[in-house]
Protein backbone atom coordinates (compact mmCIF):
# COMPACT_ATOMS: atom_id res chain seq x y z
CA UNK A 1 0.00 0.00 0.00
CA UNK A 2 1.25 3.90 -1.35
CA UNK A 3 2.79 5.63 1.85
CA UNK A 4 0.75 8.48 2.43
CA UNK A 5 3.28 10.24 4.97
CA UNK A 6 5.06 13.12 3.42
CA UNK A 7 8.33 13.05 1.11
CA UNK A 8 11.13 15.03 0.27
CA UNK A 9 12.24 16.19 -3.09
CA UNK A 10 15.52 15.42 -3.99
CA UNK A 11 17.62 18.24 -5.86
CA UNK A 12 18.18 18.17 -9.32
CA UNK A 13 20.47 15.66 -10.35
CA UNK A 14 20.40 13.59 -7.00
CA UNK A 15 20.14 10.02 -7.14
CA UNK A 16 18.68 7.23 -5.23
CA UNK A 17 21.20 8.20 -2.28
CA UNK A 18 20.55 12.16 -2.38
CA UNK A 19 23.84 12.86 -4.09
CA UNK A 20 25.17 14.01 -7.34
CA UNK A 21 26.90 11.28 -10.18
CA UNK A 22 30.05 10.68 -10.00
CA UNK A 23 32.52 12.91 -12.24
CA UNK A 24 29.18 15.30 -12.82
CA UNK A 25 29.93 19.08 -13.07
CA UNK A 26 27.92 20.72 -9.35
CA UNK A 27 24.37 22.57 -10.66
CA UNK A 28 23.34 25.61 -9.47
CA UNK A 29 20.70 24.93 -6.64
CA UNK A 30 17.48 25.39 -8.19
CA UNK A 31 15.11 24.64 -5.19
CA UNK A 32 11.67 25.47 -4.75
CA UNK A 33 10.02 25.24 -1.45
CA UNK A 34 7.84 22.20 -1.23
CA UNK A 35 4.28 23.83 -0.97
CA UNK A 36 5.53 26.27 -3.83
CA UNK A 37 6.03 22.51 -6.05
CA UNK A 38 2.11 21.74 -4.54
CA UNK A 39 0.79 24.91 -5.82
CA UNK A 40 2.36 23.89 -9.42
CA UNK A 41 0.72 20.81 -9.56
CA UNK A 42 -2.68 21.91 -8.62
CA UNK A 43 -2.08 24.68 -11.17
CA UNK A 44 -1.68 22.32 -13.70
CA UNK A 45 -4.70 20.03 -12.81
CA UNK A 46 -6.25 23.50 -12.93
CA UNK A 47 -5.12 24.25 -16.95
CA UNK A 48 -6.39 20.85 -17.78
CA UNK A 49 -9.84 21.25 -16.28
CA UNK A 50 -9.77 18.77 -13.97
CA UNK A 51 -11.81 20.87 -11.65
CA UNK A 52 -13.82 23.02 -14.13
CA UNK A 53 -14.65 26.59 -12.65
CA UNK A 54 -17.25 26.28 -10.00
CA UNK A 55 -16.56 22.96 -8.86
CA UNK A 56 -15.35 21.79 -5.66
CA UNK A 57 -11.54 20.65 -5.63
CA UNK A 58 -10.74 17.88 -3.64
CA UNK A 59 -10.14 18.26 0.02
CA UNK A 60 -7.12 19.39 1.90
CA UNK A 61 -6.98 15.71 3.39
CA UNK A 62 -7.21 14.44 -0.02
CA UNK A 63 -4.84 16.78 -1.88
CA UNK A 64 -2.29 15.72 1.09
CA UNK A 65 -2.26 12.22 0.25
CA UNK A 66 -2.75 12.45 -2.94
CA UNK A 67 0.54 14.54 -3.07
CA UNK A 68 1.85 12.93 -0.16
CA UNK A 69 2.71 15.16 1.56
CA UNK A 70 1.51 17.52 5.08
CA UNK A 71 -2.10 18.58 5.25
CA UNK A 72 -0.68 21.91 6.24
CA UNK A 73 1.29 22.21 2.84
CA UNK A 74 -1.58 21.61 0.92
CA UNK A 75 -2.87 24.66 3.03
CA UNK A 76 -0.07 27.20 2.59
CA UNK A 77 -0.58 26.36 -1.34
CA UNK A 78 -4.09 26.57 -1.28
CA UNK A 79 -3.95 29.82 0.79
CA UNK A 80 -1.50 31.36 -2.56
CA UNK A 81 -4.22 30.31 -4.72
CA UNK A 82 -7.24 31.40 -2.85
CA UNK A 83 -5.46 34.64 -2.38
CA UNK A 84 -4.53 35.21 -6.34
CA UNK A 85 -8.16 34.52 -6.99
CA UNK A 86 -8.09 31.45 -8.46
CA UNK A 87 -9.55 29.52 -5.46
CA UNK A 88 -12.30 30.36 -3.42
CA UNK A 89 -12.84 28.85 -0.03
CA UNK A 90 -16.42 29.20 1.26
CA UNK A 91 -16.78 28.53 5.33
CA UNK A 92 -18.02 24.89 5.91
CA UNK A 93 -18.61 23.88 2.47
CA UNK A 94 -15.26 23.68 1.38
CA UNK A 95 -12.94 25.07 -1.51
CA UNK A 96 -13.98 25.82 -5.06
CA UNK A 97 -12.38 26.81 -8.59
CA UNK A 98 -12.95 30.88 -8.69
CA UNK A 99 -15.22 31.76 -12.21
CA UNK A 100 -15.71 35.28 -13.10
CA UNK A 101 -19.80 34.41 -12.39
CA UNK A 102 -18.65 35.23 -8.80
CA UNK A 103 -19.53 38.64 -7.60
CA UNK A 104 -16.60 39.47 -6.07
CA UNK A 105 -14.17 38.69 -9.07
CA UNK A 106 -16.46 40.01 -12.18
CA UNK A 107 -14.91 43.30 -12.51
CA UNK A 108 -11.73 42.62 -10.73
CA UNK A 109 -9.87 43.82 -13.50
CA UNK A 110 -11.87 46.81 -13.94
CA UNK A 111 -10.37 49.74 -11.66
CA UNK A 112 -12.56 52.16 -12.31
CA UNK A 113 -14.61 54.14 -9.79
CA UNK A 114 -16.95 56.52 -9.51
CA UNK A 115 -15.65 60.02 -7.18
CA UNK A 116 -19.36 59.51 -5.79
CA UNK A 117 -20.52 56.44 -3.95
CA UNK A 118 -23.53 55.89 -6.00
CA UNK A 119 -22.46 57.30 -9.32
CA UNK A 120 -21.82 53.59 -11.06
CA UNK A 121 -25.67 53.54 -11.02
CA UNK A 122 -25.38 49.49 -10.65
CA UNK A 123 -23.92 47.46 -13.29
CA UNK A 124 -22.39 48.79 -16.18
CA UNK A 125 -24.74 48.57 -19.49
CA UNK A 126 -22.77 47.74 -22.71
CA UNK A 127 -23.25 48.47 -25.91
CA UNK A 128 -21.42 46.68 -28.82
CA UNK A 129 -20.14 48.42 -32.12
CA UNK A 130 -18.48 45.74 -34.20
CA UNK A 131 -17.10 42.51 -33.63
CA UNK A 132 -15.16 40.92 -36.83
CA UNK A 133 -12.48 38.47 -37.62
CA UNK A 134 -9.61 39.79 -39.45
CA UNK A 135 -5.89 39.01 -39.43
CA UNK A 136 -4.41 40.50 -36.75
CA UNK A 137 -2.18 43.81 -37.11
CA UNK A 138 1.55 43.57 -36.13
CA UNK A 139 1.37 45.01 -32.81
CA UNK A 140 -1.29 42.89 -31.64
CA UNK A 141 0.12 39.65 -33.05
CA UNK A 142 2.86 40.71 -30.88
CA UNK A 143 1.35 40.77 -27.68
CA UNK A 144 -0.76 37.80 -27.99
CA UNK A 145 2.47 35.97 -29.26
CA UNK A 146 0.97 35.17 -32.26
CA UNK A 147 2.43 35.13 -35.91
CA UNK A 148 1.37 38.18 -37.80
CA UNK A 149 -1.22 37.30 -40.25
CA UNK A 150 -3.12 34.69 -37.48
CA UNK A 151 -6.95 35.10 -36.86
CA UNK A 152 -7.82 37.75 -34.27
CA UNK A 153 -11.42 38.21 -32.98
CA UNK A 154 -11.77 42.28 -32.42
CA UNK A 155 -14.58 43.71 -30.16
CA UNK A 156 -15.36 47.64 -30.01
CA UNK A 157 -17.76 48.40 -27.33
CA UNK A 158 -18.88 51.13 -25.09
CA UNK A 159 -19.27 50.96 -21.43
CA UNK A 160 -22.37 53.18 -20.07
CA UNK A 161 -22.53 54.11 -15.90
CA UNK A 162 -25.62 56.15 -14.83
CA UNK A 163 -26.65 56.49 -18.36
CA UNK A 164 -23.25 57.88 -19.14
CA UNK A 165 -21.58 56.48 -21.68
CA UNK A 166 -17.48 56.01 -20.18
CA UNK A 167 -15.43 53.61 -21.25
CA UNK A 168 -14.62 53.38 -25.31
CA UNK A 169 -12.86 49.54 -25.28
CA UNK A 170 -11.02 47.94 -28.34
CA UNK A 171 -10.75 44.13 -27.38
CA UNK A 172 -8.25 41.76 -29.63
CA UNK A 173 -9.06 37.78 -29.25
CA UNK A 174 -7.18 34.92 -30.95
CA UNK A 175 -9.25 33.73 -33.20
CA UNK A 176 -8.61 29.85 -32.74
CA UNK A 177 -9.79 30.39 -29.02
CA UNK A 178 -12.36 32.05 -29.85
CA UNK A 179 -14.53 30.24 -32.74
CA UNK A 180 -18.03 31.41 -33.06
CA UNK A 181 -18.09 34.54 -31.23
CA UNK A 182 -20.26 37.15 -32.73
CA UNK A 183 -21.66 40.52 -32.08
CA UNK A 184 -25.48 39.06 -31.54
CA UNK A 185 -24.16 36.25 -29.01
CA UNK A 186 -22.38 39.17 -27.55
CA UNK A 187 -25.17 41.39 -26.80
CA UNK A 188 -27.31 38.64 -25.57
CA UNK A 189 -25.86 37.53 -22.87
CA UNK A 190 -26.17 39.25 -19.62
CA UNK A 191 -23.22 38.06 -17.48
CA UNK A 192 -19.96 39.52 -17.36
CA UNK A 193 -17.77 39.08 -20.59
CA UNK A 194 -15.18 37.01 -18.76
CA UNK A 195 -18.04 34.59 -17.71
CA UNK A 196 -18.79 34.16 -21.59
CA UNK A 197 -15.21 33.59 -22.19
CA UNK A 198 -14.86 30.74 -19.32
CA UNK A 199 -18.39 29.39 -19.54
CA UNK A 200 -19.11 28.65 -23.74
CA UNK A 201 -15.03 29.00 -25.33
CA UNK A 202 -13.46 27.30 -21.78
CA UNK A 203 -10.82 30.32 -21.80
CA UNK A 204 -10.25 32.00 -18.08
CA UNK A 205 -8.03 34.86 -17.37
CA UNK A 206 -6.23 34.44 -14.49
CA UNK A 207 -4.16 37.65 -14.41
CA UNK A 208 -3.70 41.10 -16.44
CA UNK A 209 -0.74 43.66 -16.82
CA UNK A 210 -1.32 47.21 -17.43
CA UNK A 211 -0.11 50.69 -19.30
CA UNK A 212 -1.43 53.77 -18.82
CA UNK A 213 -0.87 57.05 -20.15
CA UNK A 214 -2.82 60.38 -20.63
CA UNK A 215 -4.35 60.87 -24.07
CA UNK A 216 -6.82 63.59 -25.57
CA UNK A 217 -9.90 62.69 -27.45
CA UNK A 218 -10.33 63.22 -31.28
CA UNK A 219 -13.14 63.22 -33.25
CA UNK A 220 -14.07 60.26 -33.52
CA UNK A 221 -13.69 59.05 -29.64
CA UNK A 222 -15.10 62.29 -29.02
CA UNK A 223 -18.40 61.53 -30.38
CA UNK A 224 -18.65 58.04 -29.18
CA UNK A 225 -18.02 59.41 -25.63
CA UNK A 226 -19.80 62.29 -25.20
CA UNK A 227 -17.18 64.61 -25.09
CA UNK A 228 -15.61 67.35 -26.92
CA UNK A 229 -12.63 66.56 -29.12
CA UNK A 230 -9.66 67.44 -27.06
CA UNK A 231 -10.70 66.51 -23.90
CA UNK A 232 -8.37 64.64 -22.17
CA UNK A 233 -8.92 60.58 -21.10
CA UNK A 234 -6.84 57.78 -19.72
CA UNK A 235 -5.66 55.22 -22.01
CA UNK A 236 -5.63 52.19 -20.13
CA UNK A 237 -3.91 48.73 -22.29
CA UNK A 238 -4.44 45.40 -20.55
CA UNK A 239 -2.78 41.95 -21.64
CA UNK A 240 -4.65 39.27 -19.77
CA UNK A 241 -3.67 36.25 -19.23
CA UNK A 242 -4.94 32.43 -18.57
CA UNK A 243 -2.76 29.58 -17.23
CA UNK A 244 0.48 29.00 -18.56
CA UNK A 245 1.05 32.96 -19.19
CA UNK A 246 -0.51 32.52 -21.99
CA UNK A 247 -1.58 35.68 -23.39
CA UNK A 248 -5.28 35.95 -24.63
CA UNK A 249 -6.37 38.99 -24.63
CA UNK A 250 -5.13 42.55 -25.87
CA UNK A 251 -7.66 45.38 -24.62
CA UNK A 252 -6.86 49.30 -25.21
CA UNK A 253 -9.50 51.15 -23.48
CA UNK A 254 -10.33 55.44 -23.08
CA UNK A 255 -11.65 55.82 -20.13
CA UNK A 256 -13.96 59.42 -19.19
CA UNK A 257 -12.37 60.43 -16.07
CA UNK A 258 -14.80 63.92 -15.22
CA UNK A 259 -16.66 61.90 -13.01
CA UNK A 260 -14.70 58.90 -12.64
CA UNK A 261 -11.35 58.00 -11.76
CA UNK A 262 -8.58 54.86 -11.58
CA UNK A 263 -8.49 53.49 -8.37
CA UNK A 264 -5.47 51.03 -7.21
CA UNK A 265 -4.54 49.55 -3.62
CA UNK A 266 -0.65 49.41 -3.50
CA UNK A 267 0.88 46.42 -0.61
Amino acid sequence: MPSSQPVDVLPPGAGAGGHASAGAEPAAPSFSPLYQQIKALILRSLQAAEWRPGEAIPSELELAARFKVSQGTVRKAVDELAAENLLVRRQGKGTFVATHHEEQVQYRFLRLAPDQADAMGGSAHRTFLDCRRLRAPADVARALQMKQGEMVVEVRRVLHFAGQPVVLDDIWLPGHLFKGLTADRLSEYRGPMYALFESEFGVRMIRAEEKLRAVVADDDTGALLDVPAGCPLLSVERLAFTYGDQPVELRRGLYRTDRHHYRNELS
